[in-house]
């Protein structure tokens, strides 16, 4: 094939819009807010985990609360009803019965009270526990708020870079000739590199030197020749340089 020299210097623009769009492809698929979001997502179940147990210990102990104060609710009742009962007896055998359910009541209160008072120590354990672990839920949620403005951010940028590089693409391509346009397209879809500058005898595209055949078939080839590396696929892009 043959193109001048110009319209093949433009395939080098071309490939570095297309160079762009596939850092731009590349920066919206690793996303490190995505990454660093992940991340964070063991964090925010352990969380979860944590609080549906404290929050089970909480409703456990207000639950075994309410039941000993039930229970201390009836033992008073009784007390009061003995009490009663005893201060109107005349009779000393009812009264030494009483006196000995009341000595029981009044221990069976006390040791009702007790864990009464040890189970509101660990509701109130519970609740500081739910209260540390909902703020470390602020804080996640406060990281994972800032962290997807971020990403949103970036997201924007890159799009805005894309349709950048898309236009200016579109500009340069309708510049080439479609045969020219046509055959870096095909080299680009299969090999990845559609053109590559050749500087020193190196193939710019993939840094590699060329071998000694194929430099001098470059350097005796008319400007006008287009030609392919055999290695890269690459249309080769020469000048004085070469």
């Amino acid at each position: 094939m043959k193109a001048s020299p110009a319209h093949q210097k433009e395939l080098l623009r071309l490939q570095e819009h297309d160079n762009r769009l596939t850092r731009v492809a590349h920066g919206l698929k690793n996303l490190p807010q995505n990454k660093q979001l992940d991340e964070l997502k063991p964090q925010a179940e352990q969380l979860r985990a944590r609080l549906v147990e404290a929050t089970g210990r909480l409703e456990d102990a207000k639950a075994e609360q309410q039941r000993l104060e039930s229970d201390v609710a009836l033992v008073q009742q009784r007390l009061d009803r003995d009490t009663a009962r005893l201060q109107a007896s005349s009779s000393a055998k009812d009264i030494e019965g009483l006196e000995a359910e009341i000595t029981s009541l009044q221990r069976r209160r006390t040791t009702l009270e007790d864990a009464e008072l040890e189970v509101m120590e660990r509701a109130e354990a519970a609740e500081l526990e739910l209260a540390g672990i909902r703020a470390e839920q602020e804080q996640l949620a406060a990281s994972v708020d800032s962290l997807t403005a971020a990403r949103d951010a970036e997201i924007a940028r890159l799009e805005r870079e894309r349709s950048d590089a898309q236009a200016d693409r579109m500009v340069v391509a309708q510049g080439i000739p479609q045969e020219l346009l046509d055959l870096y397209e095909r080299q680009r879809a299969r090999y990845g590199v559609g053109a590559a500058a050749v500087r020193g005898g190196v193939n710019l595209g993939t840094n590699l030197t060329l071998a000694p055949s194929d430099l001098s078939a470059v350097r005796a080839a008319a400007p006008d020749e287009v030609l392919i590396d055999s290695d890269s696929g690459a249309i080769l892009i020469r000048d004085e340089n070469s």
